[in-house]
């Protein structure tokens, strides 16, 4: 039905900003768990709109990384002579670049880069039971 109404490069670019979007929401659904300011809707948006960038600029990425370099400083606080909010800034920042991906149209790799990032966030949290309670 949609093919009649898009070309197949159109619908193949539509694919991929669907992808894109559901990736980023799959790992900030891990920050949202932990009450974190940027959860699901802001790392969809920011896959998203990497995957947009790589699609306009033809691959550009320099633009992309500058501008979610920008984005996650703004994440990070010091609190008490301590920084927060590190582990959202760069989850955030490999999203973008995992949207980046999608957006060239690197639909396997970004999928296996969602999944170590959601492996680093989850699981990793396992491994450092220090870390427990802590809030990055």
């Amino acid at each position: 039905m949609l093919g009649g109404i898009f070309s197949a490069q159109e619908l193949d670019l539509f694919v991929r900003l669907i992808t894109a979007t559901i990736l980023g929401w799959v790992i900030g659904l891990e920050r949202e768990t932990l009450g974190k300011t940027a959860g699901t809707r802001t790392f969809a948006l920011v896959s998203l709109g990497s995957a947009l960038f790589a699609i306009a600029s033809n691959g550009g990425v320099q633009p992309i990384a500058a501008g979610i370099g920008f984005l996650g400083a703004g994440l990070i606080i010091f609190k008490d002579g301590r920084a927060e909010g590190l582990t959202t800034a760069a989850a955030l920042w490999a999203a973008a670049a995992l949207g980046t991906m999608v957006g060239q149209g690197q639909y396997r790799l970004g999928i296996l880069a969602a999944v170590l990032i959601v492996i680093v966030l989850f699981l990793l949290r396992w491994v450092h039971p220090e870390e427990w309670g802590k809030k990055t």
